[in-house]
């Protein structure tokens, strides 16, 4: 099975993403890709424990990850493939020409940065970053949950009301 999705998300492994995301696309393969989480056994200790019985989860830097999606694709298991930022998604896409989608989901205030959805906030380096992501093919798209509608990023960066 191919990744199903690559996603955004600040908070890395939760409950969205466990039970929001990969339950009912029935993933069963988490890749978590943070250069400094990689690097921690204890972070990777806490971040296991969100994660339930059944579901694999690797934890890899972005090198490692771009050397690894062809094998992720070829994965029999569903996977989803998360970072906590869009410059770490960025730099995966840069890395490899397979990542094709993106999906945004909690990137929360901090300042510089506001707010386009209840639960996507961005500052104005990181809409030139998404713009630069699209303008070489990558699709990218706001949503909390699989259930919900897409939005799509010009849409997301134009302010439309989109409540």
């Amino acid at each position: 099975m191919p990744v199903e999705v690559y996603r955004v998300d600040d908070r890395l492994i939760h409950g969205q993403v466990v039970v929001g995301w990969a339950q009912p696309l029935e993933i069963s393969f988490l890749v978590l890709v943070d250069d400094g989480v990689a690097g921690s056994d204890w972070e990777q200790d806490l971040y296991r424990m969100g994660v339930p019985p059944g579901m694999v989860v690797h934890f890899v830097d972005v090198a490692t990850a771009a050397q690894s999606i062809p094998a992720w694709h070829g994965e029999r298991r569903k996977s989803l493939v998360l970072t906590g930022d869009i410059d770490t998604m960025r730099r995966l896409c840069a890395a490899t020409p397979v990542v094709r989608a993106v999906n945004l989901g909690g990137v929360h205030h901090a300042p510089g940065r506001r707010q386009r959805l209840r639960y996507v906030f961005l500052s104005a380096d990181e809409e030139q970053v998404l713009r630069e992501m699209a303008s070489t093919g990558v699709v990218v798209t706001a949503q909390d949950v699989p259930a919900s509608r897409p939005i799509a990023l010009d849409q997301l960066l134009a302010g439309t009301d989109l409540s």
